[in-house]
């Protein structure tokens, strides 16, 4: 199991730095530099000359091999996994036809040259990573740490964010391919209100790993704040920016990364939420009861 997980962690940085390189590609046009796909200019993709990875070229070459990495780490997580046998052998091969899939997508976007895909393409990323990270989670010691029972409110709220930051996810792939920024702007308020919420109920479970793991997630939601007022005045704005045309690739890419970064936290939580013992029903009375009475 310890090579599994270590299997899982490494895939799951690949898989981010696969991200950055996404926005990278998105954010400097450089989408449809290579026209064809699975080839690369009619070379075998692994064979195309470095010297020619310039401009366009190397962001979107370097995409595709990056992608091609997180798939071979994948795979042997995947055989790792399957001599684990049970759920996490399923799970290994969901991974598998996830990242498969992946690739397909990408490489019919350069095909098509469909914006739509495009759209299925980045978020579809987001999840792959948020999965990854779970299965760190799942396969590292941390997870047989026992979790103090939880009520129907904490975990009904953690996994109402999980699903709701993936939302948003969604949503700024729309506002980046179609302009959607008013979609993009309710999922941020939905989530700067939902979020706080189940994070605050976590920090006060105790729980060894939600605890800590809340902490991080309300540290980046600040920091994807920040990143979000960015990215909106370099893009919508005439307001000048330090750094110039390097501030302004650097914020969107930063601010998908960190968006991804609260993602994997957030799903993260679910399952430790989901994998904890729920407060019986008269439990979640008697609680409530006395704070009916502290009220008064």
């Amino acid at each position: 199991m310890r090579l599994a997980h270590r299997l899982a962690v490494l895939t799951a940085a690949a898989t981010c730095v696969l991200i950055v390189f996404g926005g990278l590609v998105t954010n400097t046009g450089a989408a449809l530099a290579v026209p064809d796909w699975p080839t690369t200019f009619g070379h075998n993709m692994f064979l195309f000359p470095p010297s020619r990875m310039v401009g366009g070229v190397f962001y979107e070459h370097g995409h595709r091999l990056l992608g091609a990495l997180v798939g071979l780490l994948t795979l042997a997580l995947a055989a790792t996994l399957w001599r684990a046998g049970g759920r996490l052998r399923l799970l290994g091969m969901v991974a598998v036809a996830a990242v498969v899939l992946q690739g397909v997508i990408g490489g019919l976007r350069v095909i098509l040259t469909a914006d739509a895909l495009a759209m299925v393409h980045g978020p579809f990323a987001q999840a792959f990573f948020a999965f990854v990270v779970a299965l760190a989670l799942l396969t590292s010691s941390a997870m047989a740490r026992p979790a103090p029972a939880l009520d129907a409110v904490t975990r009904g709220l953690t996994v109402a964010t999980a699903a709701l930051v993936y939302l948003q996810i969604v949503f700024g792939a729309l506002l980046t391919h179609a302009g959607r920024l008013d979609l993009h702007l309710a999922g941020a308020v939905a989530v700067f209100v939902l979020a706080p919420m189940a994070t605050a109920r976590l920090r006060r479970s105790g729980d060894a790993v939600a605890a800590p793991v809340a902490r991080v997630v309300l540290g980046l939601l600040g920091l994807q704040l920040l990143l979000g007022a960015g990215s909106y005045l370099a893009r919508f704005s005439a307001i000048w920016i330090p750094g110039g045309q390097l501030t302004m690739l650097a914020l969107p890419v930063a601010h998908r990364l960190a968006g991804g970064l609260v993602l994997a936290g957030a799903v993260v939580l679910a399952v430790r939420v989901l994998a904890s013992a729920p407060v019986s029903p008269a439990l979640d009375v008697a609680h409530a009861s006395r704070a009916m009475g502290a009220a008064r």
